[in-house]
């Protein structure tokens, strides 16, 4: 009788070393994966048609989609500053899309999801697009990751014409250095033609799931952005021709299959239960690239608008055991709430100056009844606020920008005409009724546009805004290239 002590002790800890590295123990996982341009309609589990993604589709079964769910702005460096930070764009300096040897840059001072994870243990990684700045002292191992594989910024900003073959002196593309494909802050190869374009997706995935292997006895953070579906597309010779929606499909379903390679291999190394898995995009489809563009599910318009369908984009959470499965979540969220969510998530701390984000992470739950983000900013270019949203009134306010409404779009990666100078008188909407953005009911509610344009009037204090020529009292600097 005296030795059951010992037994129970033994069991105890015969118990404990089978899980030597205690990963149900520890903080989560966290992947994050981040499309270039995909849009609402461009998932099968989000109802596309002819595109088959039975991976991200499983993803979606197994846990939360999100159907209310905005990126913060609808271009590529904006977005991705504030899916890093949890900031507006405009309140940290950054705006559009940076060009090659931008002077401006995301600041070293502004606290990336990749810093606040790190400080807690986890070992950082992005494998993909990054475009916040493209000189050594801008790239990722300068805000919190420890590794780097990717593009510095968008594929299409290289010396080579939409049919693949180089530009000649004079054209507008004639300026654009070769592309580079870099790994920490080292250029390792050169993005030559649209060949080495269609091995992208393999390649980037190749290191992330390296990158998983390596650090499965830690938590990690894996930030995979892809270039793809952004223009110039193409796929590899595997996934040529296998979809019913053109070469654009077949793009798609490859990405596809590479997501499930990273799932895959969360499940063998018995990763899956305890790492949360995020798939979003930085904004809706490039319109007027036709059939090499993708498709916005019916919201109005697409990137580079500050309709729905440049902003309403998916997303899909996993979490085994903390999200359920197969649920559908109508709250407003957006792409600024990824960091705050993932601050409460993995008890990290947040950054201590001002954010915009939310924690979003009741919703993600399954909490019908949380909702914690009610308004949201609708901004483009230099700081321009363009609407203003409060649950689902929307009241698109008097702006000139891009429209592709009654363009003729490109076909086979030649761009169609979108007009940036089309005048949007003032507009309300009800979004829950009016998803299109098509009925405009400001006279009918006029109550509902007075408290809107007090919401705008506190935003253009706060943030600035172009339009009305206001400077907001709490925005912050851009990172500045040092001579």
């Amino acid at each position: 009788m005296k030795l059951m002590p010992f037994f129970v002790m033994l069991l105890f800890l015969f118990s404990f070393s089978g899980d030597p590295d205690h990963r149900e123990h520890r903080p989560p996982n966290v992947v994050l994966i981040f499309m270039d341009d995909l849009g609402y309609g461009d998932l099968s589990c989000y109802g596309a048609l002819d595109i088959e993604t039975p991976n991200i589709d499983r993803l979606a079964r197994h846990g939360v989609r999100l159907t209310n769910f905005l990126s913060s702005q609808a271009v590529c460096s904006a977005s991705r500053a504030s899916l890093l930070t949890g900031c507006y764009a405009n309140r940290i300096g950054i705006s559009g899309a940076l060009f090659p040897g931008a002077s401006t840059a995301l600041a070293k001072e502004e606290i990336t999801i990749a810093e606040m994870l790190k400080a807690n243990g986890y070992a950082t990684g992005i494998f993909g697009k990054w475009h916040l700045g493209d000189v050594p002292e801008f790239l990722p191992l300068s805000h919190g990751f420890d590794e780097y594989l990717g593009i510095p910024y968008s594929n299409d900003m290289w010396p080579i014409d939409y049919d693949g073959v180089p530009v000649k002196k004079g054209h507008f593309k004639a300026w654009y250095p070769p592309l580079p494909l870099i790994e920490g802050n080292r250029t390792i190869d050169t993005i030559a033609d649209l060949n080495d374009q269609a091995m992208l997706t393999t390649r980037l995935t190749d290191a992330a799931i390296d990158f998983i292997q390596r650090n499965k006895k830690n938590p990690f953070f894996a930030y995979i952005p892809h270039p793809m579906p952004h223009v110039p597309i193409n796929a590899s010779p595997e996934f040529r021709g296998k979809s019913r929606q053109g070469l654009y499909g077949d793009v798609i379903q490859e990405l596809d299959h590479h997501i499930g390679r990273v799932l895959e291999t969360l499940r063998k190394e018995g990763l899956e239960k305890n790492t949360i898995v995020i798939l979003t995009s930085d904004n809706g489809p490039w319109f007027n690239y036709g059939n090499h563009a993708g498709s916005s599910g019916g919201f109005r318009e697409g990137k580079g608008t500050s309709f729905e369908g440049g902003h309403r984009v998916p997303c899909i959470v996993r979490w085994p055991g903390h999200v359920p499965e197969g649920m559908v979540a109508n709250q407003l969220s957006s792409t600024l709430d990824i960091l705050p969510t993932l601050a409460s998530i993995c008890q990290a701390q947040l950054p201590e100056k001002k954010i915009d984000g939310v924690d979003i992470s009741a919703i993600i739950k399954g909490n019908r009844d949380a909702h914690p983000r009610s308004t949201f900013l609708y901004y483009y270019r230099t700081n321009a606020l363009e609407a203003v949203r409060r649950d689902n009134w929307k009241l698109v306010l008097e702006h000139r920008g891009r429209s592709y409404v009654g363009q003729t779009p490109g076909k086979d990666g030649y761009p169609g005409k979108a007009p940036e100078n089309v005048f949007f008188y003032t507009a309300l909407y009800d979004l829950r009724r009016d998803p299109s953005e098509v009925h405009d009911v400001k006279s009918v509610y006029p109550e509902i546009v007075q408290e809107l344009v007090q919401l705008a009037e506190a935003a253009r204090e706060d943030l600035g805004d172009e339009l009305t020529h206001r400077i907001g009292k709490h925005v912050r600097p851009s990172g500045k290239k040092s001579n």
